[in-house]
């Protein structure tokens, strides 16, 4: 019979509390979902730990604070998750800052820094000179390809052909640096 009474009395005790149990929590956390389930374990953590209760114990106020401290702790891993995310947000803003800045600080007239401009000239070296003669004509005198052929005395093909074999060697040698020359296409293609 015992059982039964404890069962009633449960039932009482959540009859009369239950609403009041989940309005407080709902008071803090701001969810009457989540406020609903802190009350039901709460009261279902009392019915578990029962025994060890001393006689004559105050029982909503026992339920209560364990509904305080289930409160407490979701509101402290809702405030983790949210310095997480705020930590996160940072960082993406510090990145995004980061590549903004270093945008901003981009001279495209200095693109060709003088360690660039020293591997083209080491890349030129490197050519017959005809073929060098032709480029430079070309990509830095901005001569045409029928100029370039009437004052060397050559076809038009053989200075596309000289201009090609130059453009051949210098794409190998400045390989890492195609992002940036894709900006100058008149100079490498």
């Amino acid at each position: 019979m015992k059982g039964g009474y404890d069962t009633y009395s449960f039932n009482q005790l959540y009859n009369d509390y239950k609403s009041r149990f989940v309005h407080f929590a709902n008071t803090y956390v701001g969810d009457s979902m989540i406020a609903e389930d802190i009350a039901i374990e709460s009261l279902m953590y009392y019915w578990e730990n029962r025994g060890n209760l001393t006689p004559g114990s105050n029982i909503p106020a026992y339920i209560l604070t364990v509904i305080k401290h289930k409160c407490l702790n979701y509101l402290q891993r809702l405030r983790t998750q949210e310095e997480i995310v705020e930590y996160l947000k940072n960082c993406d803003t510090w990145e995004l800052n980061l590549r903004i800045a270093t945008l901003e600080a981009c001279n495209p007239e200095k693109l060709f820094s003088d360690e660039l401009q020293t591997l083209v000239d080491k890349a030129l070296d490197t050519l017959p000179e005809q073929t060098r003669d032709i480029f430079v004509r070309s990509r830095y005198n901005n001569q045409s390809h029928k100029d370039i052929a009437e004052a060397l005395g050559v076809s038009t093909k053989t200075v596309e052909f000289h201009i090609t074999k130059a453009l051949k060697v210098l794409r190998v040698v400045l390989k890492d640096y195609f992002p940036l020359l894709a900006f100058f296409p008149k100079f490498f293609y």
